[in-house]
C-alpha cells in the first residue's frame, strides 16, 4: 500500500511540478557568425498535417513576442483551415499563452520576458536565416522548447518553398519565350562569398545578364519575374553554403519555367525537396568552365534542355508565408503535442 502511494506521489510530482524559468540573460549579438554548417541531428520531423481533427475545450494561445522583420500578418489561421487558435501580440496574455514565438533576430538583452515562465508554456525559437547570417547568442541552450526554421530537422518545418503534386498531368507544357541564356539578379555582394568567387571564374567563359543592386540596376518584383522567365538558366546561388538552406532563389526560377543553376548545400540536399532533374548543380562539374560547356550544349539541344522542365507536367511550386504560416503551424503543433519538452543543444545544433 505504501509503495503504491509513493508511486502515485512521484507520478503526479513529475507530471505537474514543471520548472518555472526566470527571464533569460542573453548576450549581445556578434555581427556575423563564421562557423561551419554541419548538421548534428539527422531526424526529420514533419509538421503536423492541417487535416488532423483536434478536440480541445479551449483555443491554443500563441503569443508572437515581436513581429518577425517587423512584418505583420493576420492574427487568425483561416487561410490554413486551422481552428482553435488564438494568435496574439498582446504581451499581457503572456501568463496564459501556450506558446511564445521568439524571432532570432529580435532576441536582445532586455527584450525577453522577465516574468517566470508558466510550466505549461513552450518557447519557440524561430529563424529563417542561415547560420552564417544569424548572430550567435550565448545562453540559448536549455531555454527553448521547440525549433522552427527551414531546417528539415526542425521541430516545426517552415520551408521557403515546396512542390505540390498536380491532380492530373498537364496536357502540354507552355514556356515563356527565352531571349537570354544565363541571368543573375543579386543585391548582396561580398568578395569573400563562395558564390562571388565562383561567378568571377564563370564569367570568363560565358556572358551573364546581370541585374540587382550589386550591379547598379535594382529590379522590382514584376520586373524580376519578367527577367527570370526570359532566361534559359538562372544562377540560383545561395549566400551561404549550409545544410538545408535552400531559399526562394531556387523556387522562383522553377515556378517561372527557368532552369536554376544552384550553388549551396550538396546535391543530395536539394534532391530531398525537388526532383533531381529539375536543376543543375555546380558540384556536378569539375570547374566553372566545364559547367559552361554543359550550358552551351543544352542551349543548342532543345530536346535535352526540355528534359529539365518535364517535372512541371506533374508538379507546381508552392511558396510559403514565413510569419503567418509559422504562427499557425505552431498552434497546430501545440494542439497535437501537449507533452513537456526542451531543446538542450540549440547552439551546437545550429552553429557547429
Amino acid at each position: 500500500m505504501c509503495l503504491t502511494m509513493l508511486c502515485l506521489y512521484l507520478f503526479f510530482y513529475v507530471t505537474y511540478n514543471k520548472p518555472s524559468y526566470k527571464g533569460v540573460t542573453l548576450w549581445s549579438y556578434q555581427e556575423k557568425a563564421n562557423h561551419s554548417c554541419q548538421c548534428t541531428q539527422d531526424k526529420v520531423q514533419q509538421p503536423p498535417p492541417a487535416e488532423i481533427q483536434v478536440e480541445s475545450k479551449e483555443d491554443v494561445i500563441v503569443l508572437i513576442w515581436m513581429w518577425p522583420f517587423g512584418q505583420r500578418h493576420p492574427l487568425n489561421c483561416n487561410s490554413y483551415n486551422i481552428t482553435g487558435c488564438t494568435l496574439t501580440i498582446d504581451k499581457s496574455l503572456y501568463e496564459k499563452a501556450d506558446g511564445v514565438i521568439f524571432h532570432h533576430r529580435d532576441i536582445h538583452p532586455g527584450t525577453m520576458p522577465t516574468e517566470p515562465r508558466p510550466w505549461f508554456q513552450k518557447w519557440i525559437w524561430f529563424n529563417m536565416e542561415s547560420p552564417v547570417y544569424s548572430g550567435v547568442l550565448p545562453s540559448l541552450d536549455n531555454v527553448f522548447n521547440l525549433t522552427m526554421s527551414y531546417r528539415l530537422d526542425s521541430t516545426i518545418l517552415i520551408p521557403y518553398g515546396t512542390l505540390e503534386l498536380l491532380q492530373s498531368k498537364r496536357e502540354s507544357l507552355e514556356l515563356p519565350a527565352k531571349n537570354k541564356l544565363l541571368c543573375w539578379i543579386v543585391s548582396h555582394w561580398e568578395q569573400r562569398l563562395e558564390r562571388v568567387r565562383y561567378f568571377q571564374e564563370l564569367k570568363k567563359y560565358i556572358n551573364v545578364s546581370l541585374y540587382g543592386n550589386a550591379f547598379g540596376n535594382a529590379v522590382g518584383d514584376d520586373e524580376y519575374k519578367d527577367i527570370v522567365s526570359s532566361c534559359k538558366f538562372y544562377l540560383a546561388f545561395e549566400n551561404s553554403v549550409c545544410k538545408d538552406y535552400i531559399s526562394e532563389k531556387l523556387f522562383l526560377p522553377l515556378e517561372l519555367g527557368t532552369v536554376p543553376v544552384v550553388l549551396g548545400p550538396p546535391r543530395k540536399n536539394y534532391e530531398r525537396v525537388v526532383p533531381p532533374d529539375s536543376f543543375i548543380h555546380v558540384d556536378d562539374f569539375s570547374s566553372p568552365k566545364q559547367l559552361v560547356e554543359r550550358l552551351l550544349y543544352l542551349d543548342q539541344n532543345n530536346e535535352e534542355y526540355l528534359k529539365l522542365l518535364e517535372w512541371k507536367n506533374w508538379f507546381k511550386v508552392i511558396h510559403h508565408k514565413f510569419g503567418h504560416e509559422a504562427a499557425c503551424k505552431t498552434c497546430r503543433y501545440l494542439q497535437i503535442n501537449r507533452g513537456y519538452q526542451v531543446f538542450h543543444n540549440l547552439n551546437k545544433w545550429y552553429w557547429d
